[in-house]
């Protein structure tokens, strides 16, 4: 095969010729599905149902600022006219020209190429029957042509493609699709598209949105974004139908504000009460990155109280530089039931708090300093909590060598309260430690002794008289933690595995001090699993710190297969205490804790265990359980029971049973469905259904749930009894800002799903 280079003149035209039509590709000019309604994102990667292109081959191309004709033959008339032949191969250092024949006209600057014509790039492929370039002009243009997109599903054609230095690029009746061509069940259609050099908006004259055949929208004229910016327009609606909205639809519009600033507006119409304007705004600067969100119903037709109803959020993340950042996170409502009623993309109807927190920090090599101001929206007849206003910690380490390491924790906080009769403090702490740490490839070992100064001020303990206004506590605390970690081969079986067994143990000593009198402003009793077993403090929070003379024992044994992946997983673990508690809220009625025990069993390729117990020392009945039993076929087809049981909880008993499935149908088909009962009160709490359709160019999905509503009343008191049942429609179009959907209806309907959390596929 010969090759010939060409003139610099050619090399030039089409130098342009082909760096322009990359750029029209990569900016989204040629999309045409970005062109109907300015679709907000750009397409996004979905499961491939045309049969992937063949990736692009650059190593053949020609080097840079270089044209090269390849073909089997080459006849050349008096150096004006070049004639190539056979399997003739046109490249730059960026695309490719096939054809069977190409012609060279040195005196009327034309290059044409005819038969089995393909241009190939990066992003493109594009067949087309005749290909001409005027190199006087720098025009290139396409004709009869058909493309598919490489590295997305999309396909179409265009009766003409043109390609000018000054007048830009034009398409002549362009379709696209991202359905395969024997199955086109949707397309768009126009009869011209123009994108003009150096300007941000393409026109299109005359388009028309076809489902099947049948036309469903036409357009005479509008203009797009040619840009790779998101682009401003319409989104895909979210119908829904319910017992406390009614028929709902919501439309949601893009705005592509600036390249680092939009905005989606969604109007929300719901036949029970009204008309709802639901807004989020995004920003992002190289330090700083946020969105806020607010979502407002002016006068709310099915509520006699709660007429004017609105909800507000603010995320913000921030640099200020490289050691000092900032964060807030703000939310707020008009009433109680506004969630229940109105539903939330970012809260649930069993939430009781809403944070209001901001804060600012500092990290250096050897400190670390914070301040938050963290404050609560309460939601029903809950007690007012604590406001952290501010909360400032500040960490220094003195000391960290391989063997000894000195520490200074430091939180300084004022605790302000609603309520005027509840006492209010200023809380100084001050945690000095001191760690002399050995670790090798299979053992650990730890000795660890602080020394805990806290001060109080209490304010407004006039009703509080076992309180004192001014408090000081000092506390030592001891621990020696140890670990290892052993290995023998067993047979797993009938196949060759590694057991582990991993023995732990933990004391800990903290000296007794009366803290009566004290307030509690920011502590809660913490619940034990194997893990909490070797926390060392019963509290959150600091102002109790309960004295402890005790030890954990706990050992954890997996099996792992020759692969290393981990076949079962199970621990036990336990606590012994040597005295009583003299803290009051840290009392308990034995001398050891519950039995801890956890397993993760992978009991064959498709089934899995996972079980969390405790277990009473003293009576020996279970305390706490949640158990599951899962038959896993892949990621879209699953099973699990599960079961959850909790003897007392703030004076109620837990029992609940749960069942999760999802299963594809066939193909296009795909069902998802769970549903929770209360065995203790003999009724369903949660049942949810959602069915889906998704070919390779649209989905659709319908889903049914029923709920508890948890409303409460006027006097903040919640309501169990009364269930909300509603019915929600999607419908997309893939290719047109929509990706696979099988994974949101999946995510949806597996809410509350755990897979093991030591085993791993």
């Amino acid at each position: 095969m010969e090759a010939i280079k060409l003139p610099s003149k050619s090399q030039k035209s089409c130098s342009f010729k082909a760096s322009f039509f990359n750029h029209c590709m990569n900016r989204n000019h040629f999309y045409p599905s970005l062109v109907l309604l300015g679709i907000a994102a750009p397409l996004a990667a979905q499961e491939q149902c045309l049969a992937p292109l063949e990736a692009f081959n650059t190593e053949t191309l020609a080097n840079e600022k270089e044209i090269v004709v390849k073909a089997n033959n080459v006849e050349i008339q008096q150096d004006t006219i070049a004639r190539f032949k056979g399997k003739v191969e046109i490249s730059n250092q960026s695309a490719r020209i096939n054809a069977e024949h190409a012609i060279i006209d040195k005196d009327a600057q034309l290059l044409s190429a005819s038969e089995n014509i393909r241009y190939a790039d990066k992003q493109i492929q594009v067949d087309s029957k005749n290909v001409t370039l005027d190199l006087s002009s720098n025009s290139l243009k396409l004709d009869s042509t058909e493309y598919r997109l490489r590295q997305l599903s999309g396909r179409g054609a265009a009766d003409t493609i043109e390609l000018n230095e000054d007048v830009g690029l034009k398409l002549l009746d362009v379709s696209f699709s991202s359905c395969p061509a024997n199955a086109e069940d949707w397309r768009i259609q126009a009869s011209s598209i123009e994108l003009k050099p150096g300007e941000l908006w393409g026109t299109a004259k005359h388009t028309r949105f076809y489902v099947k055949d049948i036309p469903v929208l036409y357009l005479p004229y509008f203009s797009f974004p040619v840009t790779e910016l998101r682009q401003t327009g319409l989104l895909f609606p979210n119908i829904s139908s319910s017992d406390s909205t009614g028929l709902a639809y919501e439309q949601p519009y893009y705005w592509n504000i600036l390249p680092n600033l939009d905005a989606t507006i969604s109007p929300r119409l719901m036949s029970k009460r009204g008309v709802q304007l639901k807004t989020e705004v995004r920003y992002l600067t190289k330090q700083h990155s946020g969105e806020v969100n607010l979502e407002y119903l002016n006068n709310d037709n099915d509520s006699v109280t709660d007429k004017t109803r609105y909800f507000y959020r603010l995320m913000h993340q921030g640099e200020l530089n490289n050691a000092w950042s900032i964060s807030a996170d703000m939310n707020g409502l008009s009433d109680d039931n506004y969630i229940v009623d109105l539903g939330s993309d970012f809260y649930n109807r069993a939430d009781t708090h809403l944070f209001k927190t901001f804060g600012v920090s500092y990290h250096g090599d050897d400190l670390y300093f914070s301040a938050r101001f963290r404050d609560f929206e309460i939601i029903g007849d809950h007690p007012s909590s604590y406001r952290a206003l501010p909360e400032m910690k500040l960490n220094y380490e003195l000391l960290d060598s391989e063997h000894l390491s000195l520490n200074i924790d430091s939180e300084l906080t004022y605790f302000d309260n609603d309520d005027a009769d509840v006492p209010k403090a200023t809380r100084l702490h001050i945690a000095p430690t001191l760690t002399f740490p050995f670790r090798t490839s299979w053992a650990e070992f730890l000795a660890e002794t602080s020394l805990l100064q806290t001060f109080y001020y209490q304010d407004n303990i006039d009703n509080s008289p076992q309180l004192d206004r001014n408090a000081e506590r000092t506390l030592g605390r001891v621990r020696l933690y140890g670990a290892m970690s052993l290995e023998r081969e067993i047979s797993w079986f009938g196949d060759d595995a590694i057991q582990t067994l991993e023995p732990k143990f933990q004391y800990h000593y903290t000296s007794y001090q009366d803290q009566n009198n004290i307030g509690l402003y920011d502590t809660t009793r913490l619940l034990n699993d194997v893990v909490g077993l070797f926390r060392g403090q019963e509290f959150t929070g600091l102002d109790r710190i309960s004295d402890t003379n005790q030890i954990a024992l706990g050992v954890t044994s997996r099996v792992l297969d020759s692969n290393n992946k981990e076949q079962l997983s199970i621990s036990l673990g336990q606590i012994f205490y040597f005295d009583d508690n003299q803290v009051l809220e840290a009392n308990k009625e034995d001398n050891r804790s519950a039995l801890a025990a956890e397993l993760d069993w992978r009991i064959s390729r498709r089934w899995f265990a996972q079980s969390e117990v405790q277990v009473s020392s003293k009576n020996q009945k279970i305390e706490r359980s949640n158990i599951s039993l899962e038959y896993r076929l892949s990621d879209d087809k699953l099973l699990q029971i599960n079961h959850r049981y909790v003897r007392d909880l703030s004076g109620d008993k837990i029992d609940q049973m749960g069942l999760t499935a999802t299963w594809p149908i066939s193909s296009e088909w795909h069902w998802v469905g769970r549903y929770y009962r209360d065995l203790n009160l003999h009724r369903t709490t949660e049942s949810y259904a959602g069915v889906q359709y998704e070919s390779c160019c649209w989905a659709m999905q319908l889903v049914w749930q029923r709920h508890l509503t948890n409303r409460l009343d006027v006097l903040g008191n919640q309501s169990f009894n009364e269930y909300d049942s509603g019915i929600n429609f999607r419908f997309v179009f893939k290719g047109m800002g929509s990706g696979s959907s099988s994974r949101k209806l999946l995510n949806e309907g597996l809410y509350g799903y755990r897979r093991p959390y030591f085993l791993s596929n």
